[in-house]
């Protein structure tokens, strides 16, 4: 009886090809480019040494040019004989009338040296003047002119400070987009756009995730609320089942509220482009009239004077901000406690001030509200008084609208929010 064969073990089943990685790009921005000649390139350094350079010589040449033309003026009035001899006579000058009195010979001479050097030292400090009007003259027009040139040569930082400050109201699409010279400026810009197209890639991209995010989370929450509104409203349910049933449902109103919350902090962080008159008197009676019913329930007055604040933006927004801020007064409030909401326009601007009573709030504590998910005394969200995300929205869309929100605490307990927009 022949042996059986071993046999081969079973061939693995081939893995999926991989796909190739990207390309890796030849240019490192870590690494410094080389560029070819670089004593040849016109950077800024070697451009103001120049421009400098060049002044200073051309105000020497100016200036040597001046003091060699006054220096033969005063050569030549100090050259000056102070008498002359007409016919055989001595006709004295008028600059020396004393020597016409001098009758002996060496008096004469004494008095003809003396009147030369009177007029050497007058022509000397002649020159010596003008000279120094020269001097001054010529240190005005260098002045002048190298703040011009300085400002000609260095127009570029004002033009990246610009853009800068455009970024920093969360404009991200700007650009410099410098020409000129290839220099220290031009390479400063270019690295700046560089750095501006990956943080607005970035930015972008967890918008877009956030509110992708949200809104694959509405669907099933939206089921699960009507499933749940179904068995709720069956009258042969038990009534365990139907306290389980509410418990659910609030579960899930939480959640939704948690992810239109997401969605508007998403939308809120871009800077408003579309902006049209709204007024937010009017913005803030909306808000009273949403919070009212709550009020009364909890026994909290809603007060206040609310006169005429117009401001450019977004009305969907700035009614947000103010409903965000009465909610808040509403919930973390006293028994028999009050709500005062007040606008007006102070210095140009338009003013929000939501003041409520409640318990101490510690100044320390001030900077936590504002964060996401945050409560006071409290690292993560924890109760039923909402999602944790109402004062990071305050807070986002002031920020779109280029106004702010400060919080301070009231004395006898409470808050006093301010939220102060332009108009």
């Amino acid at each position: 009886m022949a042996a059986p064969s071993p046999t081969s073990p079973p061939t693995p089943p081939s893995a999926p090809p991989q796909p190739s990685s990207p390309p890796r790009p030849a240019w490192d921005p870590r690494q410094p480019v080389v560029r070819p000649f670089p004593w040849l390139r016109p950077t800024i350094r070697i451009r103001l040494t120049l421009l400098y350079g060049g002044m200073f010589l051309m105000a020497g040449v100016l200036l040597l040019t001046i003091i060699y033309l006054l220096a033969a003026d005063a050569m030549r009035q100090g050259s000056e004989l102070p008498f002359s001899l007409v016919e055989g006579k001595v006709r004295v000058a008028t600059n020396c009338p004393d020597l016409a009195n001098l009758g002996g010979k060496d008096e004469f001479m004494q008095g003809v040296r003396t009147c030369t050097d009177h007029q050497r030292a007058l022509a000397l400090d002649s020159l010596l003047r003008r000279s120094l009007l020269a001097l001054l003259g010529l240190a005005v027009i260098a002045f002048a002119f190298g703040y011009a040139m300085a400002g000609r040569v260095l127009s570029p930082l004002g033009k990246i400070t610009r853009t800068a400050r455009r970024v920093a109201a969360t404009d991200l699409t700007r650009r410099i987009e410098l020409g000129g010279p290839d220099d220290e400026l031009k390479e400063l810009s270019d690295t700046f756009d560089e750095m501006l197209d990956r943080l607005e890639r970035a930015f972008t991209a967890q918008q877009r995730f956030v509110a992708n995010a949200s809104h694959e989370l509405r669907t099933p929450l939206a089921i699960n609320r009507t499933l749940l509104e179904v068995h709720l409203s069956d009258p042969g349910a038990s009534p365990e089942l139907q306290q389980l049933g509410k418990t659910l449902l609030a579960t899930n109103e939480r959640s939704e509220q948690l992810v239109e919350g997401l969605l508007l902090l998403a939308r809120s962080d871009n800077e408003i482009v579309d902006r049209k008159p709204v007024d937010l008197a009017e913005v803030a009676d909306r808000a009273l009239d949403q919070a009212r019913t709550e009020a009364q329930t909890k026994g909290v007055e809603l007060r206040g004077t609310r006169r005429p604040a117009v401001v450019q933006g977004n009305g969907v927004l700035l009614e947000r901000i103010a409903l965000n801020l009465v909610q808040n007064a509403v919930r973390y409030n006293v028994p028999d406690g009050w709500v005062e909401v007040t606008t007006e326009t102070q210095q140009g601007q338009a003013v929000l001030v939501v003041e409520n009573t409640g318990p101490v709030v510690p100044a320390y504590e001030l900077d936590n509200i504002f964060e996401p998910f945050r409560r006071l005394r409290t690292e993560r969200t924890g109760s039923d008084k909402g999602v944790g995300l109402g004062l990071s929205i305050v807070r986002s869309v002031a920020r779109a609208h280029g106004g702010r929100i400060t919080a301070v605490p009231r004395e006898g307990g409470g808050l006093v929010m301010r939220v102060v927009l332009p108009t």
